[in-house]
């Protein structure tokens, strides 16, 4: 092989794997391209604009957890069609919750040593409006109906609600004034109709009536008591034992909440049921799974909750009078919101 051969053999050669890297390169681009839209075998995910407004058409608002580079973030789609292209913000929440065009948004910060948590309240448009400290892992969260109040709590120690070694600390901002109770163990609880103290009460799982009245768990004595609270009185009053993560419907009347039962596993212990808060009367749901989430009320007859998934977490939903079925609404979501 003479001289120019050679040459022009190791020319062709490096033309070619020129090509090969540069077709490489460009089908990586588009697989990313590609991944940045749409999980395999899940969602669509879309970037774009994300608004508390009420609109015409009824919305959902997620967290988002198909793998890509919109994990994590709040994302929408019409209530119509949960399944279909979602719209990603940009905004990343651990928990999120959001009413009449105010969003409170749990975060994480990650530090070179640990992590730290915060509660942002958002405004209509997603943006910060104001933020607190949180002090510990977030786990609940929500915005009464008029949007003027909002509510977190996280786990000061433990990671769990299965068993009890934890702790949690429940806070309630008004967005109006910004005046925060940061801990809801310092109201006054009233059990059997007597003021009751205790070394290790907890209180979790917040929902609101109105902007003066709640609902929440209050945790002494090994037990769980559903508790009526009073922003005004500071009051939290026992109402029902055995109740954990309530969730008021619409109507005020009921209370959607998970219930330690009989015989189930000391890690799996709930199953879904509806209290009647007139009657006192326990409705199981047909939802036999064990449930760690606090359930949303999609409408005045539909639950909706948590269940472990591919990606994290799948949405599914439940009739609330007992009968029906459960199905699986969203795959790859949680912490959900109507709007609209």
């Amino acid at each position: 092989m003479t001289r120019t051969t050679r040459l022009v053999t190791l020319l062709v050669a490096v033309l070619l794997l020129g090509a090969v890297g540069t077709g490489s390169v460009l089908y990586a681009a588009h697989r990313s391209g590609m991944r940045d839209q749409q999980q395999a075998d899940g969602p669509t995910v879309r970037p774009g604009t994300v608004s508390l407004r009420p609109t015409a058409e009824r919305r959902l608002l997620v967290r988002n957890l198909a793998w890509g580079p919109h994990r994590d973030e709040i994302a929408t789609v019409p209530a119509d069609d949960p399944q279909g292209p979602r719209t990603a913000s940009g905004v990343k929440c651990l928990r999120f919750h959001a009413a009449a065009g105010t969003g409170i948004c749990l975060q994480a910060v990650h530090g070179a040593l640990e992590d730290t948590y915060r509660a942002v309240v958002l405004d209509a448009h997603l943006r910060e409006r104001h933020r607190f400290p949180a002090a510990g892992i977030p786990t609940r969260a929500r915005v009464s109906p008029s949007g003027h109040l909002v509510a977190w709590t996280v786990f000061v120690s433990g990671d769990s609600y299965a068993g009890t070694n934890f702790s949690t600390r429940t806070a309630i901002v008004d967005t109006r004034t910004w005046a925060i109770d940061d801990n809801l163990e310092t109201f006054r609880v009233i059990k059997d109709g007597r003021t009751y103290h205790a070394a290790d009460t907890n209180i979790w799982g917040v929902t609101f009536a109105d902007d003066h009245r709640f609902y929440a768990t209050l945790a002494t004595g090994g037990r769980t008591y559903l508790v009526r609270g009073d922003l005004t009185a500071r009051t939290l009053t026992t109402l029902h034992r055995n109740v954990e993560c309530p969730s008021l419907s619409p109507d005020g009347t009921r209370v959607a909440y998970k219930k330690r039962v009989k015989g189930a596993s000391p890690d799996a212990p709930w199953r879904l049921y509806v209290l009647n808060l007139s009657t006192m009367k326990e409705t199981a749901t047909a939802e036999s799974r064990t449930i760690d989430d606090q359930a949303l009320w999609a409408d005045g007859d539909t639950l909706v909750y948590a269940l472990p998934g591919d990606y994290g977490s799948d949405l599914w939903t439940v009739p609330a009078d007992g009968g029906g079925t459960a199905r699986r609404l969203m795959t790859s979501a949680v912490a959900p919101a109507y709007l609209g």
